[in-house]
């Protein structure tokens, strides 16, 4: 068997029995010095001895270039972002202002368009109002067509020939005269359309209408209420006086309502001049036209 006795006699180096952080910390110690001895001894030059002071020294200055160089652009920076802010503001402030004026604008312009409105609707009224006026007035001076329900009185001269019994002019004038009165609106005779400068009057035995000559039988036409006309007309004077004389002359004549008449417009006067005058100038002129 082998002797282990003797081989515990045996030394072991320090190296091998030695930690091994100590062995490393000295013998990297031990190696340095034992370089710097050997060069001593060889005679050499020691090595150089660093500057850390400078080497520091110049970082730190190049670290407050750079410092300097970045507060330098910052400041630039700064006064263009200060110049920016200024520009952005003068705008903002540029662009209430106009914004103001052009609310004061539409404000203004609402206004008048109001204003304008309550004109536009007071002249629109105006003109209704005015067109309705000519309206009734064309129609009550009959020159306009019109259409409308009312009552047809038919006159004829007594069936015995008799030029006494015969239809004149003022007989007719009666009759349209109470129909006037009783609420007719338009007027005809034979087709002719009465206006307040219509002429109703005898031309040796023929009755003339706005000088044209008629023949019996005489139908008169009048619009107006068909409720109301003919009893308006049998109380009116003037129509009393009409039925009276008709009954004592034995004219021949019928009355009735009609639901629907239509009267043509009258034709338009040639006025030569015009001049205040009476009832008489009125018809003594009607007189000269029709015998020149």
């Amino acid at each position: 068997m082998p002797d282990h006795s003797a081989r515990t006699d045996v030394q072991l180096p320090a190296r091998v029995t030695m930690p091994l952080l100590t062995l490393i910390t000295q013998q990297s110690l031990d190696e340095d010095y034992l370089h710097v001895a050997e060069r001593r001894a060889a005679g050499a030059p020691p090595p150089p001895r660093r500057l850390p002071h400078r080497t520091a020294a110049v970082v730190i200055a190049v670290f407050g270039i750079l410092v300097t160089t970045a507060a330098v652009q910052t400041s630039r920076n700064a006064d263009i972002t200060d110049a920016g802010r200024a520009t952005l503001v003068s705008q903002i402030g540029d662009r209430r202002a106009t914004l103001s004026e052009l609310q004061d604008r539409i404000v203004r312009d609402r206004e008048r368009n109001v204003g304008l409105e309550q004109r536009l609707n007071q002249v629109t009224s105006t003109e209704e109002e005015a067109s309705s006026r000519v309206r009734r007035l064309e129609t009550v001076a009959g020159f306009i067509p019109v259409t409308g329900e009312g009552v047809r009185v038919v006159v004829d001269d007594a069936p015995n020939g008799d030029a006494t019994q015969a239809v004149r002019d003022e007989d007719l004038a009666k009759l349209v005269d109470g129909l006037w009165s009783a609420g007719a609106e338009a007027i005809a005779i034979n087709g002719y359309r009465l206006t307040v400068l219509s002429a109703i009057r005898n031309v040796n035995v023929a009755i003339h209408v706005n000088s044209r000559p008629l023949t019996p039988p005489y139908t008169v036409e009048a619009i107006g209420d068909t409720r109301t006309m003919q009893a308006n007309l049998l109380d009116s004077t003037l129509g009393s006086e009409f039925f009276s004389l008709a009954e004592q002359l034995g004219f021949v004549y019928s009355m009735h309502n009609v639901d629907e008449l239509s009267l043509p417009a009258a034709r338009f006067p040639r006025l030569r001049s015009v001049q205040a005058g009476t009832s008489a100038d009125q018809k003594t002129h009607m007189d000269e036209e029709t015998n020149p």
